[in-house]
């Protein structure tokens, strides 16, 4: 039995973010405390016992001790049995600061981005002898494993996405295969599947085989429109350049892969099919997609 535990849904700065007065934010600290929400991230497991994160928000500390399935079982114990990284980006990595208490785990990434955290010491605090950092390849599926080595019972097939490099170091680094991943996982015991790919920049065909006929996808929901944060006065970067396909571009080209449940993921603050009865939502659950909240869990 596969189970998923959705630990965070909103892009990077969560909802409210910090330092922004957008209608959401506005109303998540007033008048809508339903559209509070940390910055994303799942749990998966084979076997309810133990769990692997993927990508690790700076919002991690919240997230566990909000999900129960994750608290320590013993004085000195943890259910995280690992953390598998689909990119670079502050969303995805800062979190593992917070895993850094002399718990075994391990850590799962592409190697532009294991290369990223070997370039910036302060991910030295996980010491190498408990948190091993294991390279992981496109279209190469891998089990991973328990700290002891036990097999999770877990497979996992990474595939590349259009994106972009991290944002601190996109000045200094070129675009690369490996920069952004799409997941598909299984559980060995059942066959059942699912997709995650929370961040796309652009729907090829090599990424809809992957995405086609699956029971359940993860997918980019960062923006509606790929000009929205122009549009508020948020930004000058449109969706796509930041690495994100907006949901009026990828509703109509994922409507024909027999998808079976669509749920978006990694939603920003500007976003306004966050709104229950906005017009933009009432689009988004018209085409058949799920706007989902911090801890909703699934079993496959």
């Amino acid at each position: 039995m596969l189970s998923i535990i959705v630990l965070g849904t909103a892009a990077g700065g969560g909802v409210p973010q910090w330092n922004c007065g957008c209608d959401n934010c506005c109303a998540a600290r007033t008048s809508h405390a339903e559209l509070r929400a940390t910055q994303a991230s799942i749990a998966i497991s084979a076997d309810q016992e133990h769990w692997f994160l993927i990508n690790a928000s700076p919002d991690l500390r919240q997230q566990l001790t909000e999900t129960p399935a994750l608290h320590p079982r013993a004085l000195r114990h943890s259910p995280v049995a690992g953390v598998i990284l689909t990119n670079g980006e502050v969303d995805a990595i800062a979190g593992l600061l917070t895993l850094r208490e002399g718990a075994a785990f391990n850590l799962y990434g592409h190697r532009r981005v294991l290369d990223l955290l070997d370039a910036n010491p302060i991910f030295n605090v996980l010491k190498r002898n408990l948190v091993p950092r294991r390279p992981i390849e496109a279209d190469v599926a891998f089990e991973p494993q328990l700290p002891d080595g036990t097999p999770s019972g877990l497979e996992i097939l990474p595939f590349v996405a259009p994106g972009k490099a991290a944002l601190f170091v996109e000045d200094t680094s070129a675009n690369e295969d490996g920069d952004t991943l799409g997941f598909v996982i299984r559980d060995k015991a059942s066959d059942e599947s699912f997709v995650f790919l929370a961040a796309c920049a652009a729907l090829t065909p090599a990424v809809e085989t992957y995405l086609c006929g699956a029971r359940l996808v993860f997918f980019d929901g960062t923006l509606f429109t790929d000009d929205e944060m122009i549009r508020q006065g948020l930004s000058q970067k449109t969706g796509r350049r930041m690495g994100h396909m907006a949901m009026t571009a990828a509703m109509p080209t994922l409507e024909n892969l027999g998808i079976i449940r669509k749920i978006f993921l990694h939603i920003n603050n500007s976003n306004p099919a966050l709104m229950p009865g906005a017009p933009e939502r009432q689009a988004v659950e018209q085409a058949g997609w799920q706007i989902p909240a911090d801890g909703m869990e699934i079993t496959l």
